[in-house]
């Protein structure tokens, strides 16, 4: 039944991408979260990548569909970089019916090859110059094998590498990214980096400027500045944008940084002084709204992160939900546009609120004179 969905909806590409389901923009949030689009607003631009989860990807590949004008990348979450240097897949990985109904409606597929190795497991590939080479070549192998628009590489384990180490590790890193790049693009193939937002004081993340030099884009995760280990608070806040790509900006040109936006949340426990009592749950814009009105909490908007949250009681707990909407994030693009930075990304297709899209059209570039 599934696979007939997917079919079904791929041959409607040729004709229009598919319309926004009905009752997309539900009462409440919807009210709460819309931004009106003016007639002289730039028309829908095809600057915003998303990725697709492989445990939802049904659901996720007809969304990117309903927004083809928009999406100029998706990025399937379907491939694991392992620490023999072999590229293993998730379920799902390279179905032809996603793969083919995304490119027939305009899209680039450039799947995502992620890492979650053990301690000094990356290192170790990383600084063996044989080992890397190899990995190298199975990345490669992974998107000649799929017949891929190229890679998205997200490997962040070895941002927890051991002072002493860690010099060799980054070079390590940007040498791999470096090689792979240029193996994509001799093939007319993307390559795209996804790393740690990284500010003045945040400390080692990355090596941007050799990353920026390598990849068609550096697609920096715009999220986590609050996280399911820490305290409650924003995911990002306008500041916090300001400093990211700032120092971004400084390393990376402007046009090959996509900053990725947050379609979700954490939902905290909390103790009687706002402190967590465990890891917070994670929760999707959907999810999070719904949660909203099924507890009956007013909708708040932050002043200083410019994001929404709520409080609700549950089995004698106090709980604090902080999440993502189309109202915080049209409150966040004057940032982006302020730093000339015009790709935005979403983490993920499937979690977003509907009325996103609309800003993030809001967002594109004026077109060329």
């Amino acid at each position: 039944m599934r696979l007939a969905l997917l079919a079904a909806a791929a041959l409607l590409l040729p004709l229009a991408p598919l319309a926004e389901a009905p009752g997309g923009h539900r009462a409440g949030p919807a009210a709460l979260t819309a931004v009106t689009v003016t007639a002289d607003a730039p028309p829908a631009r095809r600057t915003v990548s998303a990725w697709l989860p492989y445990w939802d990807q049904e659901s996720a590949y007809l969304q990117a569909l309903r927004h083809a004008d928009q999406l100029h990348t998706v990025s399937p979450f379907w491939y694991e970089a392992k620490p023999d240097g072999t590229v293993g897949a998730h379920p799902g990985a390279g179905e032809r019916l996603i793969v083919d109904g995304l490119r027939r409606a305009g899209i680039r597929v450039v799947p995502t090859v992620m890492e979650s190795m053990p301690p000094g497991a990356l290192a170790a590939l990383l600084t063996d110059p044989a080992r890397r080479a190899a990995h190298a070549d199975a990345l490669l192998a992974t998107a000649d094998e799929g017949g891929y628009d190229g890679l998205d590489l997200d490997y962040e384990t070895h941002a927890t590498t051991g002072d002493t180490a860690y010099p060799a590790v980054r070079d390590g890193y940007a040498a791999l990214v470096t090689d792979v790049c240029a193996r994509l693009r001799a093939h007319a193939r993307s390559c795209v980096v996804t790393v740690l937002p990284k500010t003045a004081t945040s400390g080692r993340v990355w090596d941007y400027a050799a990353l920026g030099r390598a990849a068609d884009r550096v697609r920096i995760m715009g999220y986590n500045l609050h996280w399911a280990g820490g305290a409650p608070g924003p995911l990002a806040s306008t500041a916090w944008y300001e400093e990211v790509l700032r120092t971004a900006t400084a390393l990376v040109p402007a046009d090959r940084v996509e900053l990725a936006l947050p379609a979700y949340g954490w939902d905290w426990s909390t103790r009687a002084d706002g402190t967590p009592k465990g890891r917070a749950a994670h929760v999707t814009w959907k999810e999070a709204e719904a949660l909203r009105r099924a507890r009956k909490a007013p909708y708040r908007l932050d002043p200083a992160s410019g994001t929404p949250y709520f409080r609700y009681a549950r089995g004698g707990d106090t709980r604090e939900v902080w999440y993502q909407d189309a109202r915080g994030v049209a409150g966040h693009l004057p940032v982006l546009r302020r730093y000339g930075v015009t790709h935005t990304a979403l983490w993920a297709l499937g979690f977003e609120d509907p009325a996103l899209w609309p800003v993030l059209a809001q967002g594109a570039p004026a077109p060329a004179a």
